[in-house]
C-alpha cells in the first residue's frame, strides 16, 4: 500500500469508531449501561498520533503512542456533553484532553488540542483524574491530582507524593493555574461543591498518610477555605467513613461533586477493598442534606456498580472509577465512569431513580445475619402481593 493508501484506510476506520452508534441496555431498574464504551484510546485524533508528512515518515509509523483514555471529569457545555478525559501516552505520563459529544452517548469527538495547563511550583511528573465544578462564583474550577517524586526516599524509584492541583477556566481551553491545596496530609480525590457554605467554599477530600496506601487517614472529608486563590485545610471532619469487610475497607473517595435535588444532594463515590487479585474499586452512592451538605442521610448498602464482562479486563483490572456526571433539566443523568484504567462508559438513570435508590434501599448492616434479615423481610413482603 502507498502512503496515502495507507492514510485513506487509517482515517476511514477512525471515522468508523467516533461515529458508531451505542445502545442502552437494561439493568436493575436504577440505571442503564450502554454497550459500547464512549471514549478509547483509539478515539485521539490521527494528528496527536502520527506524522502525517511522507517526507519525515515514509512508512506512517505511529510516533506517538496514545495507551488509555479514562477518569473523565464532565460538564454540559452549551447542548453538548463534554468529558475532562485523563489520556495516558505509551510513556506513562497522563494530560487533560476535551472530547465533546452532542447526545452524551456516542459520537464523542477529541477538540483539537490537549489541554496545556500551566505548571504550579515543583513542575509535576504526573496529573491526572480531574473533577470539573461550575461553582457559584462564576468560574468552572479544575481539582486533579498532581503526582510529584518522594524526595524523602529518592532511592526508592516508585515513592511519589500527592496534592490537590487546583485550575479554573472559562473557556475550557485557557486555565489559570493556582496554588495547590495546602493540607497537613497527601490529598487525592478533591472535588469542589458547586455552592458557597456559610460563605466558604466546601471542598470533598480524602485525607490520606501515602502516596497510595490512605493508612490511619482515608474516608471523605469535608473541609470549608476561605479562596481557591489560596485554598488552605485548617479543619477537616471524615464525614462518609471507611467499614470492616466492606466495599470500603481499604479507602474510599468522593466522585463527581453532587447533584442537588429536592431532597438533598446526591452524591457518587468509589470504594476500595483488597482481595486475593489486589485491589477491587467499585462506585457507591449517598445522600446529604440540604441544609447541610455535609451531613449524610442515606447510603445503600453494598456497590451501586461494579465491574461486568469486559470491564474487568484493561491495565489495572478489577476497578471503576468514576469523576465525571451531569444531570439535565429532564432529569436525565448521565454517569460517565472508567473500566479498569483503559476505557470510558456511560450509564444513564434519572435524579427520580437515584433518589428513591438511595432513601429507599437498607443501608449496610455490617453482619451477615442482618443481610439475611433484609432478605427475608423482602421476601415476606413480596408473599402478600
Amino acid at each position: 500500500m502507498t502512503f496515502e493508501e495507507k492514510l485513506k484506510e487509517l482515517r476511514a476506520q477512525h471515522l468508523e469508531l467516533l461515529t458508531k452508534k451505542n445502545t442502552p441496555r437494561y439493568v436493575n431498574g436504577v440505571y442503564e449501561r450502554w454497550e459500547n464504551p464512549i471514549v478509547t484510546a483509539a478515539h485521539a485524533p490521527l494528528e496527536w498520533r502520527y506524522d502525517l508528512n511522507p517526507a519525515t515518515n515514509p512508512f506512517l509509523m505511529e510516533r506517538i503512542g496514545i495507551h488509555a483514555a479514562f477518569n473523565s471529569g464532565a460538564i454540559k457545555w452549551g447542548d453538548s456533553y463534554v468529558l475532562m478525559v485523563r489520556v495516558e501516552a505509551d510513556d506513562r505520563k497522563s494530560f487533560f484532553a476535551v472530547a465533546e459529544s452532542p447526545n452524551g452517548v456516542d459520537n464523542f469527538r477529541f477538540w483539537p488540542r490537549p489541554v496545556t495547563m500551566p505548571e504550579y511550583g515543583e513542575p509535576a511528573t504526573n496529573v491526572y483524574d480531574m473533577r470539573l465544578t461550575r461553582h457559584q462564583d462564576g468560574w468552572i474550577y479544575g481539582l486533579f491530582c498532581v503526582e510529584r517524586k518522594d524526595h524523602s526516599a529518592e532511592g526508592d524509584l516508585s515513592a511519589a507524593t500527592a496534592a490537590c492541583g487546583i485550575a479554573r477556566t472559562k473557556d475550557l481551553v485557557n486555565w489559570e493555574r493556582l496554588p495547590d491545596l495546602q493540607s497537613s496530609t497527601q490529598q487525592r480525590n478533591v472535588c469542589l461543591h458547586p455552592e458557597f457554605v456559610d460563605g466558604k467554599y466546601a471542598l470533598y477530600t480524602r485525607p490520606q498518610d501515602g502516596f497510595i496506601d490512605a493508612g490511619s487517614g482515608g474516608g471523605i472529608g469535608w473541609a470549608l477555605v476561605d479562596s481557591m486563590e489560596n485554598a488552605v485545610v485548617t479543619e477537616e471532619k471524615i464525614i462518609n467513613l471507611r467499614h470492616y469487610h466492606t466495599i470500603k475497607e481499604s479507602k474510599n473517595g468522593e466522585g463527581p461533586h453532587p447533584i442537588r435535588t429536592d431532597r438533598g444532594w446526591l452524591h457518587l463515590a468509589h470504594g476500595v477493598r483488597g482481595c486475593a487479585s489486589g485491589l477491587r474499586y467499585v462506585l457507591y452512592m449517598y445522600m446529604t442534606a440540604l441544609d447541610d451538605p455535609s451531613k449524610v442521610i442515606a447510603e445503600p448498602s453494598g456497590f451501586f456498580m461494579a465491574p461486568e464482562g469486559e470491564e474487568y479486563i484493561g491495565d489495572v483490572m478489577n476497578v471503576l472509577f468514576s469523576n465525571g456526571w451531569i444531570a439535565d433539566p429532564d432529569g436525565t443523568v448521565y454517569i460517565y465512569y472508567a473500566s479498569s484504567d483503559t476505557r470510558m462508559h456511560v450509564a444513564t438513570s434519572t435524579v427520580d431513580r437515584l433518589v428513591d435508590y438511595c432513601l429507599n434501599t437498607e443501608p449496610d448492616g455490617l453482619r451477615t445475619a442482618l443481610t439475611v434479615e433484609r432478605i427475608n423481610r423482602l421476601i415476606d413482603s413480596n408473599t402478600k402481593i
